[in-house]
């Protein structure tokens, strides 16, 4: 095995920079209703519309802590609505509002700016090798989580 390796290094990396060129896309194209990071949570609900917040943290791969802040916020901004399981009334669920409903096509769009910066020069093999890795990385890490 290779003992001196950059990948966390450089995954870390591409994220902030990433965030840094979303964000500037999203304010080109004139989306200033919410932030990257929030805007992860508002695509994982425009997949998944009413998931239970334990659901949105695993997916999103954001501490509850951490979620519970931003959904504060997109709440506040008339984004989703808490609402509480029918079944379960200890369980939280979060419900697009129709005004999130709205703004998909416009992140659809910066998304496919995004991807287009993201993979240039990329092969079509390459794309799915290299997200292939990635994902076993992903689990791995999953699979040690504490």
């Amino acid at each position: 095995m290779v003992y001196k390796t950059n990948g966390g290094f450089l995954i870390s990396k591409i994220k902030q920079v990433q965030g840094r060129v979303f964000e500037k896309l999203l304010i080109q194209s004139g989306v200033s209703q919410f932030n990257s990071a929030q805007g992860r949570i508002l695509f994982v609900l425009w997949e998944n519309d009413n998931a239970p917040i334990s659901e949105l943290a695993e997916r999103t791969g954001l501490a509850k802590t951490t979620l519970t802040s931003m959904l504060d916020r997109l709440e506040a901004s008339g984004h989703i609505k808490r609402v509480r399981d029918q079944k379960n009334r200890r369980i939280v669920r979060i419900v697009l509002t129709e005004s999130a409903k709205g703004l998909k096509a416009q992140y659809d769009e910066v998304s496919l700016r995004m991807n287009h910066i993201f993979y240039e020069g990329f092969t079509d093999e390459e794309i799915v090798a290299f997200e292939d890795v990635l994902e076993r990385i992903l689990n791995n890490l999953t699979r040690r989580r504490v």
